[in-house]
């Protein structure tokens, strides 16, 4: 069209001007240059003709910024850094030729420009732990997309290879000391044909040789528990998609940039944020119906049955065609379905290939609702609690209720219609598969046998439990006062026992509260060791206990009993509370007394065995022989249990991050459960740095050899610290959970719960402050005062240890302050304020008066100071950091005097004493 529209142009252009050319008229050669540049043009746009066209080509190239001179930023926990280029290789051009020819219809030949360069990145000041996200140009991106290497700082790292062959082998720096990654052969296109503006996440916890000074759980913990035991597909390492007809379908388990399946991303993140971990609790669900034992089915349920994933729903011999799904509440599933087989076989043989030590760990979801109708046995209510405990699993009445068949035959018929018929010779196991023949019923040993049975076809595990947390039901009594669950137990051990072979170690995981003993409320003085028949057993190898005991009674306020410890965190106080205090010294004997702090001191005057009443006293209870008492008097034959003869394992260990965690770690917050509770006079605040604390008073005392003998009989220790599964790492990859609500309904529960993600690569204050101090060469310093936790923090410019500080200080609230030549770094406490007379004022004769006012800045006149942010890519709710100023103790310099409430709150007087008014006091 061109061509004709400026070949007319041409002639009429030519025409008026009149004339010849060369022999050709004026209008002739207005024709020829018009259709000449017309042709041109429609072969530019309509690709008609034999002319190069291309594409991508750039005239010179750019790469991201980089400056010789530029400080080595200094991580400290989680931080987003962009980092600096420290080596580029000369771009590299590759060009694509495409179409060409002649004919009627010649098409145009296509050069297609790419580039490609290999880029080395400086991150920080080793040593760390792993980079995990990347963003390009603020877009997050899939790492694996970007053939990275990644070196941690190491003091032993090589040098790249790649940069090698560039430069020269013997001539490239290894950066030893410094965290920094190649991107070998980084395909520009994607980003225009230039290198993006990269920013990495970079973990990097305290270093090693703090362990010893600041309790780190990155280094410490050697034993996780993985949840949420729910989800059909959270376990899968295969991606997953589900179809809904034709040309709709979306993926199942892939909910991060990553690339992978979210199993494999946050397994990745454990295995670099953790590496000293080497024990992994896995936790499958299936779901109760009744906390009445008769009539409780126990079943697996998937999330739908509206459509298949790519990878079926089958659980035991059910499809999601005859399964019924979870219960919903509000329009969504009030908990994940069952994982699927396939993605249980997947896990175990994933963590397997990693070297890691799996225990099989299965448990039961009660999924009772509002009014549900179902009898309460534990009370004359027409329906049971909503979502509640599996530990409330009882009688059709619970003990010590009207009409209880406790310690009747009765008892033993409704234990036995629990359990169920199905024994180990129904399950059959070909080709990865399970198989099942037994009777068409949903029981409890079915699922504890499928589960082993599954487990041995996935080529095995390290240890299985064959239960968990059943407090009541293991305290039921049937016909002769013999303990009809006891016995079922024992029988089923023996039965995984014959699937799984002599090499797994099997246990039970009792609740704290069980583990030791059952003492009825009933007056009659009993005290029965209920659970030794199947602790002594031989198909038990380990006595399982998810503790969770209490480690503090901390109250606001200074009148409380415990307030002589300073505070809450206090490591000494937390430690003494692991064998004492309450449940170990004493306990309180009614509300009234708790309110009150009335403690009963726990003795044994008829048979000075204190310990037997002691849940806390797990050394006497593991080293003594075990005599029960009927009426009040101690029998003369011991139990079955052989003193120091099997190791304790910690199946469950934790605490929440929240305020007073560590007065109640077994209390959590889900506004679906019954079961829903603060911690004992917490105000319910989100509280990182008290998990930690919890952590640390644990591994303290369990670490030390007198604390944890030796046993004579298998020449271990009797806590066996490896084999501690702490409560708890999401199986769902951080930060995508919990910020993906819409997806995951229990995300708000994240950010006061017992979750170790986001939060095992952060630091404590008193650890950053250390590594500060030490670097600036000062070495006569305390930091034991400090509390809090640094979830990240960079240092991005030389300078010296003060500027360093200074932020810190401020978000946290502490000063520095000379004690006798150790610089001291104190918390600003925001107790009571003193009243001070004016008699006890030291005369000044340089100044008029008595008292001088002066007004402080905007920051001493903030009692306390809120510093609110969200990370890098919104990946954390709104933190709130609480900080109070100081109001120093009786010394020789002026203080502040701070008019502070008995809960911290309020603000100072901004008040000055003048120079040389010091108290007396």
């Amino acid at each position: 069209m061109a061509t004709v529209l400026l070949s007319a142009a041409g002639a009429a252009l030519g025409g008026s001007i009149g004339g010849t050319v060369a022999g050709l008229s004026k209008v002739a050669v207005g024709r020829l240059v018009g259709a000449t540049l017309g042709r041109a043009i429609d072969q530019r746009i309509m690709g008609q003709g034999s002319d190069v066209v291309e594409s991508g080509r750039v005239d010179r190239f750019r790469i991201t910024g980089a400056a010789e001179g530029n400080a080595i930023a200094r991580v400290h926990g989680q931080m987003r850094v962009g980092g600096q280029v420290i080596w580029a290789s000369r771009f590299s051009e590759s060009v694509l030729t495409s179409g060409g020819g002649k004919g009627l219809s010649p098409q145009p030949s296509v050069r297609e420009y790419s580039y490609s360069v290999s880029l080395a990145i400086a991150l920080c000041e080793g040593e760390i732990t792993r980079v995990g996200r990347v963003w390009a140009d603020g877009m997050e991106i899939s790492p694996d997309d970007l053939n990275m290497r990644v070196y941690t700082g190491t003091r032993d790292q090589l040098p790249d290879p790649k940069i090698e062959a560039v430069e020269g082998t013997g001539r490239v720096p290894a950066y030893r000391g410094t965290a920094y990654l190649v991107l070998e052969d980084l395909q520009l296109e994607p980003f225009g044909n230039r290198v993006p503006q990269f920013s990495f996440e970079v973990f990097r916890p305290a270093p090693v040789d703090q362990q010893d000074a600041q309790f780190e759980p990155a280094h410490a913990v050697r034993g996780v528990a993985l949840i949420p035991g729910t989800g059909e597909y959270s376990l899968s390492t295969t991606p997953v998609y589900y179809r809904n007809g034709p040309g709709e379908s979306w993926a199942a388990n892939l909910n991060t940039p990553s690339g992978k399946t979210d199993f494999e991303t946050s397994l990745e993140a454990l295995d670099a944020e953790m590496p000293n971990y080497a024990a992994v609790s896995l936790i499958v669900s299936w779901f109760g119906s009744d906390l009445r034992c008769a009539a409780c089915d126990v079943q697996p349920r998937p999330e739908q049955t509206d459509f298949e994933g790519s990878m079926p729903w089958r659980v035991a011999g059910l499809g999601g065609a005859e399964a019924s799904a979870v219960a919903t509440s509000e329009g969504r599933p009030v908990y994940g379905g069952t994982p699927s087989d396939g993605s249980v076989i997947e896990a175990i043989r994933r963590m397997n290939d990693m070297g890691k030590n799996v225990t099989f760990y299965p448990f039961i979801l009660m999924e009772q609702l509002a009014d549900n109708g179902l009898p309460d046995p534990w009370s004359d209510a027409s329906d049971q609690p909503v979502l509640p405990w599996r530990g409330r699993i009882t009688l059709s009445k619970a003990p010590g209720q009207p009409g209880s068949p406790d310690r009747s035959a009765q008892a033993d018929s409704e234990v036995a219609d629990f359990f169920g018929a199905a024994s180990a010779a129904d399950f059959e196991i070909a080709n990865g598969q399970v198989s099942y023949s037994g009777p068409a019923e949903w029981r409890y040993r079915r699922f504890i046998l499928h589960y082993a049975a599954l487990c041995k076809a996935a080529g095995g595990v390290g240890a299985f439990c064959i239960g968990s947390e059943m407090r009541a039901l293991t305290q039921i009594r049937g016909a002769g006062d013999v303990f009809a669950v006891v016995e079922q137990m024992r029988g089923l051990a023996a039965d995984v026992r014959a699937i799984l072979g002599p090499d797994v170690k099997i246990g039970y995981a009792a609740d704290w509260s069980e583990y030791f003993g059952y003492h009825p409320q009933d007056g009659s003085g009993d005290v029965y060791f209920h659970l030794d028949p199947l602790w002594a057993d031989d198909a038990i190898d380990f006595v399982g206990i998810d503790n969770y005991m209490p480690l503090s009674d901390w109250r606001d306020g200074d009148a409380h009993a415990d307030a002589v410890w300073g505070t809450i965190y206090n490591p000494a106080y937390l430690k003494a509370n692991v064998a004492g205090g309450e449940g170990y010294d004493w306990f309180y004997h009614s509300p009234e007394a708790e309110a009150a702090q009335i403690c009963t001191p726990i003795t044994d005057g008829a048979y000075d065995e204190p310990w037997v009443f002691r849940h806390k006293d797990i050394r006497n209870w593991w080293m003594n022989e075990h005599h029960e008492r009927i009426g009040g008097v101690r029998q003369e034959t011991p139990t079955a249990w052989k003193p120091q003869s099997k190791p304790i394992w910690f199946t469950e260990l934790g605490c929440a991050a929240i305020d007073k965690g560590t007065n109640q770690p077994n209390k959590f917050l889900d506004p679906k459960s019954s079961e829903s509770r603060l911690p004992s006079y917490s105000n319910g605040r989100r509280d990182d740095f008290i998990q930690r604390q919890y952590l640390r008073a644990i591994y303290d005392h369990w670490g030390d050899p007198a604390q944890n003998p030796v046993s004579p009989e298998y020449g271990g220790p009797m806590v066996d610290m490896a084999r501690a599964h702490v409560w708890a790492w999401d199986a769902r990859p951080f930060p995508h959970f919990p910020n993906n609500r819409e997806l995951w309904s229990d995300g708000d529960n994240y950010r006061r719960g017992h979750w170790l993600n986001g939060r095992v690569s952060n630091r404590s204050l008193a650890s950053v402050v250390r590594e500060i101090c030490e670097r600036a060469g000062v070495l006569a310093f305390d930091v034991d005062d400090l509390r809090g936790v640094v979830r990240g923090f960079a240092i991005g410019e030389v300078a010296d240890a003060r500027t360093a500080l200074q932020p810190l200080m401020l978000q946290h609230g502490f000063d520095a302050v000379d004690r006798e030549g150790v610089l001291t770094f104190m918390m600003r406490d925001g107790r009571d304020a003193i009243a001070i007379a004016r008699d006890d004022l030291a005369m000044s004769g340089d100044l008029d008066g008595v008292v001088s006012r002066t007004r402080g800045s905007e920051a001493d006149m903030s009692g306390r100071v809120q510093v609110g942010f969200v990370q890098a890519g919104g990946d954390y709710d709104m933190i709130s950091e609480e900080a109070v100023l100081p109001r120093d103790d009786a010394c020789s310099h002026p203080h502040r005097i701070a008019a502070i409430d008995d809960k911290g709150r309020g603000a100072p007087s901004g008040r000055t004493l003048v120079d040389g008014g010091a108290c007396r006091a």
